[in-house]
């Protein structure tokens, strides 16, 4: 007896502990934008297709058909919470996958059609001629509209696919600059479109600061001169709305991960009037354009988490804005000298960025973490590089003020004692590195 009413007694003094929102053995993660947790709904909505219409949905049987039907209706839902067509969903692996295949497919579909024109019209005009090689037509280096224009902050999935494509098809690389908060110059875009271009590409929501981008004027910017555009959407589906059809983008890329699918699940929205060459080959599943069988209970995932996501927005957004403008207040009054990076309004709700003072942001990020803090010095994508963000050198900050950077993401509000226990915190790590 005595036993048991010292369990139960223990059982309460955890539960306590675990209510109390600053309790120091709770941590407190704040990295919401690298990765966050997988809601029970979405396990529960996923699971039956993993362990009992577990079918291929490209099998005509019974079990089949009832997977494809599954498939279609995430496909829809998926698609409306997007402001898109369900035609216009492509499944992939996730956004790094998604941007590849827009960025690539984009510009070699442009490479075969060059080289089935010259080719047809070769044929038409000179019957007999001298063998050229299939490599020598692939690109024409010198044509203006081979050029991509990406801005200065994009993510790495869309940088490195335009430099690949500059180091195998000599592409031009245009990077399109940006301002002190990461905002695109748009006058530096309009002009560079004006020269031609195979594809402009420009994220809706910057990974690392936060600001969100003038995306609409860019498209409508582009489109005038008729390039293509592709949008990395990934830290802004289920964060903010996404209007695919309204925006009137060419392709978007989404990623599940960042608003409570499961990893390795994302998509590539494209419009049926940009060409797009797979660079993944082999049944031809999704339009022909990801080969692969697929992964259905992903999609379901997907749909469902970003339908959960969506819901009830506005209100979560408005609670996410004044956790975020409160921890910002704190962490500034806790640290004289830390500095905001990004645009002090125009930015992702759950999500504050800064540079601190005399300190090396991993180093701090490190401490943190000893404290129950768990933090990013930047896009996760780059951990273990030990470069300054890229973000924050194009913005015009120093190399030693980039290197001093940490991001506090969150998708859920804080409670008022969770941003007291992190200033608090941020002080003790602050001081504690100075004396080091």
């Amino acid at each position: 007896m005595t036993g048991q009413h010292a369990t139960s007694q223990d059982t309460q003094t955890q539960e306590s502990q675990a209510a109390q929102p600053d309790s120091p053995e709770r941590e407190l993660y704040l990295d919401a934008a690298a990765s966050d947790a997988v809601p029970a709904s979405v396990i529960e909505a996923m699971t039956p297709f993993l362990t009992e219409g577990y079918g291929n949905p490209s099998s005509v049987h019974a079990s089949g058909k009832t997977a494809a039907r599954a498939l279609d209706a995430a496909r829809a839902s998926f698609a409306a919470d997007l402001g898109a067509h369900a035609g216009d969903v492509i499944f992939t692996s996730g956004g790094t996958e998604a941007d590849n295949l827009a960025v690539k497919g984009i510009a070699l579909a442009q490479i075969r059609r060059e080289r089935e024109t010259r080719a047809a019209a070769a044929s038409a005009s000179t019957p007999a001629r001298a063998f050229t090689p299939a490599s020598a037509s692939l690109h024409s280096p010198h044509s203006p509209a081979h050029r991509i224009l990406i801005s200065a902050v994009e993510h790495p999935a869309v940088a490195q696919s335009a430099q690949w494509l500059h180091d195998f098809f000599d592409f031009e690389v245009v990077r399109i600059p940006v301002d002190a908060q990461a905002h695109i110059d748009l006058n530096v875009l309009s002009r560079e479109a004006q020269k031609g271009a195979t594809l402009a590409c420009i994220m809706m929501a910057n990974n690392e600061v936060g600001t969100i981008e003038p995306v609409s004027r860019a498209v409508r910017i582009c489109h005038d001169a008729a390039v293509p555009v592709h949008v990395d959407a990934v830290q802004a589906a289920g964060t903010i709305p996404v209007d695919f059809r309204g925006l009137d983008a060419d392709t978007l890329a989404v990623s599940g991960h960042k608003f409570g699918a499961p990893k390795g699940l994302g998509a590539l929205l494209t419009r049926s009037r940009v060409a797009i060459e797979p660079i993944v080959s082999g049944g031809g599943q999704e339009r022909g354009l990801r080969s692969g069988t697929p992964n259905v209970a992903g999609a379901i995932a997907l749909a469902v988490a970003l339908h959960e996501a969506c819901a009830g927005m506005e209100e979560r957004n408005a609670s996410l804005a004044a956790s975020r403008d409160a921890l910002i207040k704190a962490i500034c009054a806790a640290v004289p000298g830390t500095s905001l990076t990004g645009d002090p309004v125009n930015r992702l709700p759950g999500h504050a960025s800064f540079t601190f003072p005399n300190v090396n942001g991993e180093a701090l990020l490190v401490d943190l973490d000893a404290r129950g803090i768990e933090v990013s010095s930047g896009s996760a994508c780059a951990i273990g590089r030990h470069e300054a963000p890229g973000t924050l050198l194009a913005m015009g900050l120093s190399e030693t003020e980039a290197k001093s950077a940490l991001r506090f993401s969150f998708r859920k509000p804080l409670h008022h004692t969770d941003i007291r226990r992190i200033a608090q915190a941020l002080r003790a790590s602050m001081t504690a590195l100075h004396a080091m």
